[in-house]
């Protein structure tokens, strides 16, 4: 419950892909999540906003905690379809946590696009996308249709380190954080977490400069063993 909201390292990986497509055809890459109130986080949003983006949407609202990838879609895909004029959609491979990979199927199902997963090298084509996407033996190359949604491998961009300058210039960077206008509805149900029960653990600390503190702690682990 103490832990600080962080950027999924998959997503990371999106966020580099999107500014590198975006510098290689002239246009513009835009941050948009979703997630619980935690996430309006000014070190999280700048630690977006830092990595290239030009702009971040954000949707922080407790309504939209521990979503599915069923729930996560339907926050996200009218905050894309506000966008003007966006080409493609770049999603991580999966979530840090769950790893379900399947927000970006389900976002492009109801944004009526294409999708592509996989994907480790993308370069436009002459409006379209094309794709060189990572299977299990082999690699193909698609040529994708515009507007599509597309998840990225993590060898697809290793994210940039942020340097001072571009922390700084984060906080000037257009932050549009609104709330849940409907509460999403997940398709999964967690009935019960399962998890091992935590093994009491002896907790003896010995002085190393004390008499015989190197032989009481050897008879000890020896004793643990």
């Amino acid at each position: 419950s103490k832990a600080r909201p962080v950027v999924s390292e998959y997503d990371l990986n999106a966020l580099e892909a999107a500014v590198q497509l975006a510098a290689a055809t002239g246009g513009s890459a835009i941050a948009v999540t979703a997630g619980a109130a935690s996430i309006d986080d000014s070190k999280t949003k700048k630690n977006v906003l830092a990595r290239g983006m030009e702009a971040l949407y954000l949707t922080a609202d407790d309504a939209c905690a521990d979503m599915d990838a069923y729930a996560t879609a339907q926050v996200l895909a009218p905050m894309v379809e506000d966008l003007d004029g966006w080409d493609v959609v770049l999603v991580g491979d999966g979530s840090a946590d769950l790893y379900a990979k399947q927000t970006g199927a389900q976002l492009a199902a109801r944004l009526n696009v294409p999708y592509v997963a996989g994907a480790i090298a993308l370069e436009e084509d002459g409006g379209s996308l094309k794709v060189r996407r990572k299977t299990e033996d082999e690699v193909e190359v698609l040529s994708v249709p515009l507007p599509a949604v597309v998840s990225v491998l993590p060898e697809a961009a290793a994210p940039r380190i942020p340097g001072m300058k571009d922390i700084l210039a984060a906080g000037k960077k257009p932050m549009d954080v609104k709330g849940a206008p409907v509460a999403p509805v997940s398709a999964v149900e967690v009935v019960s977490c399962a998890a091992p029960e935590a093994a009491e653990r002896a907790c003896n600390v010995a002085d190393a400069s004390a008499d015989g503190a190197i032989e009481a702690f050897a008879a000890a682990l020896k004793a643990a063993l």
